[in-house]
C-alpha cells in the first residue's frame, strides 16, 4: 500500500479526532508521506517518535500494533506468561497516560494480566518492580530527554531488563505480523476487569528501602547542601523522599519540579546539555550548594554539577560514573564487603578511565555494546554462573546502576550515591573535582566528548549506512599523527558473545579511541572521543586534531 493509499485509509477507519487531524494535512504531500512512508519501527530499543497521526507517528494505533505483538509473543510463551502478566509505567509527557492505557487494554482483550501504576513511574523501578511482582515483563512509556513532541514504547524481560536484540527480534516478528493497526482490539479499564490491576505505593515502599539499603553510611550526619531538578519529570517524588529520608538537606529547583510535558521550566530536559542546568546553578549560587545533581524525565540518567571554590563545574556521564565508581570500590575496600571475582561492566564508548579505577581495585572489566539492556544481560549470565560478582555499571550517557534489584541505569541509585560521595569527601575537606583531579593525577588525564549529524527523512538511514560503509572501505591507520593499533567492525566481525552493530572503534597507540555509531533511538550518526593526555592541554590538541578526522557532516 503506497503512502497516500494508506493516508486515505486511516482517514476512513480512524477515529473523528485522528481523521480531522489527518484532513488538514490534504495539499501536503510531503508531510502525508513522512507520516505513512513506512510504519514507525519497532526494533531493540521498542517505539520512538514524534506524536502524531500516521503509521510513522505514536499515537494510540501504533502503539496498540506494539501491544497486539507482544501480546501474541506471550500467549506463544503458554498459560504462565499470560498470568504472570505484565507491569506497565509510564512517564510525564503528552499521551503516556493515554498509551499506558491502551497496552494494558490490548493485553486484557487477550486474557493476559496487566499491572498497571497509577501515575507516573520512573523507568528504573518500572525495571525493579517486573522483578518484584514476578511477572513476565514490562512496559514503560517514555521517551527519555527527547524533545517534548516525541514519546516510546520500551519492552523488558522477566529479569527487569530491557529486551536483548534476540528477544526483540522474536516480538517484532509478532509485531509486523500485525496487518491492521486500526483493528486492534484493546479494552477500557472498567472492561478489563480483574486483567488490569492498579499498582502503586507498595512497590514505591519496597523500592525506596532497596535503594536506601545501598547507602554506605546510613546514620552519619549530612554536611553536603544538594540542589536538584527532575527536569519536569518523574524523579521529583522518589528522589526527593529518598534524599530526605538519608538526611541531606536538598534545594529543589522549583521551577521544573511539575510533571510537565512541555518542559517549559528548562531549555532543556537533558543533562547531558549544559543549557539543563542554569537555573540549578543559579540556585546553587543563592544557597552556596556544594553540589547540583539532575535527573530526565524517566528518572534513568544524573547530571551533576559541582561547586568547586566558586567554579561550577559540569561533569560528564563519564566522569561522573568514574567518581561513583571510584567511590563505590573505596568503600567496599574500606568496610571489608568487596566480594569475590568482582567485575565493573561498562561499554565499548564508555571512557577508558573508569576501566583503569576499577583495575587499580583489583576489578575485573567486561565491556559491552552501547545499551543497559547488555549491562543487564550480562549481569543474569554472571549471577546464574555464580561465576563473577557485579559491582558496577555504567555507560557514558549519564547512566549507571550500583544495586542490581533493578537491571537498567537507575538516576534514584545514582543520586542518593553521588550525594553520599560528595558528603564523604566534603568531609576531608574535598570537592568531588578535587577527586576527579586525584584520578587523572593517578591514572592519567582523560578528555571524553562526542559529536554527531542528524540524518532526517525518508533516506536518512541510507546515508548513515552508506557513511560507515565508507569508513570500512577507507581504513584510518594513523589519526593525530599517532599510530591506530586496532579497527574493530562490530557488525562484520563482532567479538564473541556480541550481536552484530553497525559500530566502528579505532584505538590508538596511546590508549585514545573513536567510535562511530548510528544512534538507536535517534536519526542521527554519533562519533564519541576518548583522548588520553599527558595533560588537559595535550588532550586538547589530540582532540582537534581527531575531529578533523572523524567529525561528520549530514
Amino acid at each position: 500500500m503506497d503512502f497516500m493509499k494508506k493516508y486515505h485509509h486511516w482517514i476512513e477507519n480512524s477515529d473523528a479526532k485522528t481523521a480531522e487531524e489527518l484532513k488538514a494535512l490534504c495539499g501536503n504531500e510531503s508531510e502525508i508521506q513522512d507520516r505513512f512512508y513506512k510504519d514507525l519501527e519497532f526494533g531493540t530499543a521498542g517505539l520512538r517518535g514524534v506524536i502524531g497521526a500516521g503509521s510513522n507517528r505514536m499515537n494510540i494505533y501504533t502503539v496498540a500494533k506494539a501491544s497486539k505483538g507482544f501480546a501474541d509473543y506471550i500467549c506463544s510463551k503458554g498459560e504462565k506468561a499470560k498470568a504472570d502478566g505484565i507491569v506497565i509505567a509510564h512517564d510525564n509527557r503528552r499521551m503516556s497516560r493515554e498509551f499506558a492505557e491502551v497496552t494494558a487494554g490490548v493485553l486484557a482483550a487477550n486474557g493476559i494480566k496487566a499491572y498497571l501504576f497509577e501515575s507516573l513511574r520512573t523507568t528504573p523501578e518500572l525495571s525493579f518492580s517486573v522483578r518484584y511482582l514476578g511477572c513476565f515483563g514490562g512496559v514503560v512509556i517514555t521517551a527519555s530527554h527527547n524533545p517534548p513532541e516525541y514519546n516510546g514504547y520500551k519492552l523488558y524481560d522477566e529479569n527487569g531488563c530491557q529486551l536483548i536484540p534476540c528477544l526483540a527480534d522474536e516480538v517484532t516478528e509478532f509485531v509486523n505480523a500485525v496487518d491492521d493497526e486500526l483493528k486492534v482490539k484493546f479494552l477500557s479499564l472498567e472492561e478489563a476487569g480483574d486483567l488490569v490491576e492498579i499498582v502503586g505505593e507498595d512497590i514505591d515502599e519496597t523500592y525506596y528501602e532497596e535503594v536506601l539499603s545501598l547507602q554506605f553510611d546510613p546514620d552519619c550526619e549530612r554536611n553536603v547542601k544538594v540542589v536538584y531538578t527532575p527536569q519536569h519529570g518523574t524523579g521529583n517524588i522518589p528522589v526527593r523522599d529518598v534524599l530526605d529520608e538519608a538526611g541531606y538537606m536538598v534545594l529543589p529547583v522549583l521551577s521544573q519540579c511539575d510533571p510537565d510535558p512541555d518542559f517549559s521550566g528548562t531549555k532543556s530536559p537533558n543533562p547531558e546539555v549544559p543549557a539543563a542546568y542554569e537555573a540549578a546553578i543559579e540556585l546553587m549560587k543563592e544557597h552556596n550548594a556544594d553540589i547540583a545533581i539532575a535527573t530526565d524525565p524517566d528518572c534513568d540518567r544524573l547530571g551533576a554539577v559541582i561547586n568547586c571554590n566558586g567554579d561550577y563545574r559540569l561533569i560528564t556521564g563519564n566522569q561522573s560514573g568514574a567518581i561513583l565508581l571510584n567511590y563505590v570500590l573505596t568503600r567496599m575496600t574500606e568496610q571489608g564487603t568487596m566480594p569475590e571475582n568482582p567485575v565493573m561492566i561498562n561499554t565499548i564508548v564508555t571512557s577508558t578511565l573508569g576501566d583503569k579505577v576499577a583495575e587499580s581495585f583489583g576489578v575485573s572489566v567486561e565491556k559491552t555494546l552501547t545499551g543497559f539492556k547488555f549491562i543487564g544481560d550480562k549481569i543474569k549470565n554472571h549471577n546464574a554462573l555464580g561465576d563473577k560478582q557485579y559491582v558496577f555499571g555504567y555507560e557514558e550517557s549519564y547512566g549507571c546502576l550500583i544495586g542490581d534489584f533493578a537491571r537498567d541505569k537507575d538516576a534514584v541509585q545514582a543520586s542518593l550515591m553521588f550525594c553520599e560521595a560528595a558528603d564523604y569527601y566534603k568531609k576531608q575537606g574535598k570537592t568531588l573535582v578535587d577527586v576527579l583531579d586525584e584520578l587523572s593525577d593517578k591514572l592519567g588525564y582523560y578528555l571524553d566528548t562526542q559529536s554527531s549529524a542528524a540524518f532526517k527523512g525518508a533516506d536518512g538511514n541510507e546515508k548513515m549506512n552508506a557513511l560507515l560503509e565508507e569508513m570500512r572501505a577507507n581504513p584510518i591507520s594513523e589519526a593525530a599523527g599517532i599510530k591506530v593499533v586496532a579497527v574493530e567492525d562490530y557488525l562484520n566481525n563482532p567479538p564473541k558473545d556480541f550481536v552484530p552493530s553497525n559500530v566502528l572503534r579505532y584505538t590508538l597507540e596511546d590508549g585514545s579511541f573513536v567510535a562511530v555509531r548510528p544512534s538507536g533511538t535517534e536519526p542521527k550518526c554519533k562519533v564519541y572521543y576518548c583522548v588520553r593526555g599527558e595533560n588537559k592541554a595535550d588532550a586538547e590538541a589530540k582532540l582537534a586534531v581527531l575531529k578533523e578526522i572523524f567529525d561528520i557532516k549530514a
